[in-house]
């Protein structure tokens, strides 16, 4: 039985048997970095990302390729799959081929294949009033790559932005079994922002109170949102969440922070919702595994279907 539950932004969930589930999911982006093999990487993570945050192991990937022939050299196109199937065989799954189309524009990503135990699905709803959320990325990729375009982004700015975008959100495996089954929801951030991938959380009966103070964020951020270096998507962003009413009290952020909680994100960490009372081993265990600018950054209650930003 086919089902469309969503773990990350293109995810659905296939029901093998009693016992385990697939996941399959696609995703393609076009380059964010010049380096074609680092883009190769960084798209390799940003697709498999939705089989990790269905608490899944990627098994099998298909290359999806759209590439100007007669504007770029073949060589160029190589190294995208070269860095590619470095992230893939990483997260130990096998590229088993795909399929390549002339495009104008360099597009790329993966078709992933994945399988995690029915009884350990992670689903985008499901916190519980009590959870704590756990952001493994920090956040302001879009801004970064943004001022990237502009030639405007320095080399340590450069370094950490490739060191986040390329690192896989292979948590799951990092966690114990009982770890796993405390983990009441899970989603990663991608294109809708922070605020968007929480408000996808979101029940009718839950609120999550945001501490906005507790938000990792890429170094040279905050400069580069001053300097008027914010993407297109991040105002799309803002506005549709601003019109629904999700949010509360975005009047006691500074501007600049209001623009990266809506920054669309390229291979963004995981939100977590994390039961109380194994949310500070969780949080060990995941900086431990290396993602070492993750954070508890809020907390689920009793409510109504919003975020509430709390300072």
């Amino acid at each position: 039985m086919l089902s469309s539950w969503k773990g990350g932004e293109d995810a659905a969930l296939w029901i093998l048997s009693d016992e385990r589930a697939a996941v399959l999911t696609v995703d393609i982006i076009t380059p964010v970095v010049d380096d074609p093999y680092v883009w190769g990487q960084i798209a390799a993570a940003n697709s498999l990302s939705d089989v990790f945050a269905m608490g899944g192991r990627p098994l099998l990937a298909l290359n999806v390729v759209g590439f100007p022939i007669n504007c770029l050299p073949l060589e160029m196109l190589s190294s995208i799959l070269e860095g590619s199937m470095e992230r893939t065989k990483r997260a130990g799954a096998i590229v088993a081929g795909g399929h390549t189309v002339e495009d104008e524009e360099p597009k790329f990503g993966l078709v992933v294949y994945g399988e995690v135990p029915l009884t350990e699905v992670w689903y985008t709803k499901g916190a519980r009033p009590g959870d704590r959320i756990i952001l493994t990325k920090p956040l302001g990729s879009g801004v970064l790559v943004t001022a990237l375009k502009a030639e405007l982004l320095g080399d340590d700015e450069m370094k950490n932005l490739i060191s986040v975008m390329t690192q896989l959100n292979d948590v799951p495996s990092h966690l114990s079994k009982d770890i796993r089954y405390k983990i009441h929801a899970c989603t990663d951030v991608t294109g809708f922002g922070l605020i968007g991938h929480l408000a996808d959380m979101l029940g009718d009966d839950i609120d999550i109170k945001l501490h906005t103070k507790e938000i990792p964020l890429l170094k040279g951020v905050l400069q580069k949102v001053s300097m008027g270096l914010v993407p297109a998507g991040a105002y799309r962003n803002k506005a549709y969440y601003t019109e629904t009413g999700k949010v509360e009290n975005m009047d006691l952020l500074d501007e600049d922070l209001r623009d990266v909680l809506f920054d669309p994100q390229t291979s963004g960490g995981l939100l977590l919702a994390v039961d109380p009372s194994t949310a500070s081993d969780a949080l060990k265990l995941i900086k431990d595994a290396g993602f070492k600018d993750s954070s508890i950054i809020g907390e689920v209650v009793q409510g109504s279907g919003k975020i509430e930003i709390v300072g």
